[in-house]
C-alpha cells in the first residue's frame, strides 16, 4: 500500500471518528468531518489503484 493512501485512510477512520463524537455531543459541525472523510477515502481508493497500476507496468496497446 503507498505511503500516501496509508495516510489518507488514517485520516478517514479520525474524521469518522470526529463526526461520530460531533454528532453524539448535539454539533452540526459532524457533517463537514462526513464529507471530509468521503474525500480521504476516494484519495485512498486512488491511490492505491494507481499502485496496483504501477506494479503491472506500462500498457501497451
Amino acid at each position: 500500500m503507498p505511503r500516501l493512501a496509508l495516510y489518507a485512510l488514517i485520516v478517514c477512520v479520525l474524521s469518522v471518528a470526529a463526526a461520530v463524537v460531533s454528532f453524539v455531543q448535539g454539533n452540526w459541525l459532524g457533517i463537514v468531518w462526513i464529507l471530509l472523510a468521503g474525500v480521504s477515502s476516494n484519495l485512498a481508493w486512488l491511490q492505491v489503484r494507481r499502485g496496483r497500476a504501477q506494479r503491472r507496468g506500462p500498457v501497451t496497446g
